[in-house]
C-alpha cells in the first residue's frame, strides 16, 4: 500500500494558521484530533518559550469554543480544546484517509504522513484543493508494513539518540539533553522514543519467533 508525506500550508483565515505564524518559535504537536460534524476536538502539546502566550491566544479565538489545560510545565503545556472550525481535518475525513498521529504545526506549516490506497490518496489531494489548503508532496512510495516499522520522525529521534550516546552504557546523554539537542519538549522526546522502542522490540520478538518456528 502506498504511503505519502505531504507538507500543508494552513490558510491565513484559519485560526491555527494565524496562531502559529504569530508564534513561529513555538511548536504545536497534534496528539489526537477527532472531527465531529461541523466541530472538532483536539489534544495538542505546545512547546516553546511563548507557550503561555499561545494558550492565552487560543482562549481569545472565537473558533475555539472550549479549552482546558490538562498539564503545564516549563515551556510546555498539554491542552484539550474544541473548535467550531476544524478545516484541517475535513479533507482527511472526506477522503477516508487516516492521519498518522502525532503531527506538527509550526509557523503555519503542517507535515502529514499518510498510508492509504492510491484512490484515497488521490481523493485527499482533491479534498485539499477543494478546501483551499495549499500542499506539496514530498514523496509517494510503495511500502510494506515492515518498512514502515518507524515513522520518519521516530527514526530521526532514535538516530539522534544513538548519535548522542543516549543508549550507551554508561549513558552519555540524558533525556533532557537529547530533547534540547533535537529541539522538542522533553515529554515529546520521551513519548516518541517510547513508541519507537515499542515498535522495535515487538518486531525483534516477532522475528525471533518466526526464526524459531522455521528451524523447529
Amino acid at each position: 500500500m502506498p504511503s505519502a508525506k505531504l507538507r500543508l500550508t494552513v490558510p491565513e483565515e484559519i485560526w491555527l494558521g494565524e496562531l502559529t505564524r504569530s508564534h513561529p518559535e513555538t511548536q504545536i504537536r497534534v496528539l489526537a484530533a477527532i472531527p465531529d460534524g461541523l466541530s472538532g476536538v483536539g489534544l495538542i502539546e505546545i512547546a516553546g518559550q511563548t507557550t503561555d502566550s499561545v494558550v492565552a491566544a487560543m482562549r481569545a479565538e472565537d473558533d475555539v469554543t472550549e479549552i482546558e489545560v490538562l498539564q503545564r510545565g516549563d515551556g510546555e503545556a498539554l491542552v484539550q480544546f474544541e473548535t467550531s472550525n476544524p478545516l484541517l481535518l475535513l479533507p482527511a475525513r472526506g477522503s477516508s484517509v487516516p492521519l498518522e498521529m502525532p503531527f506538527d504545526i509550526r509557523d503555519g506549516e503542517v507535515t502529514w504522513e499518510v498510508t492509504a490506497p492510491t484512490e484515497q490518496l488521490s481523493e485527499l489531494g482533491t479534498q485539499l484543493d477543494e478546501f483551499g489548503i495549499p500542499f506539496s508532496v514530498e514523496y509517494i512510495r510503495q511500502e510494506t508494513a515492515r518498512e514502515r516499522l518507524l515513522t520518519d520522525r521516530q527514526r530521526e529521534v532514535v538516530e539522534a539518540a544513538v548519535a548522542a550516546g543516549y543508549y550507551d552504557t554508561p549513558r552519555q546523554c540524558s533525556l533532557t539533553e537529547l530533547a534540547d539537542r533535537i529541539g522538542v519538549a522533553k515529554s515529546t522526546c520521551s513519548n516518541t522514543l517510547h513508541r519507537a522502542e515499542e515498535a522495535i522490540v515487538k518486531e525483534h520478538v516477532r522475528r525471533e519467533v518466526v526464526s524459531d518456528l522455521s528451524t523447529a
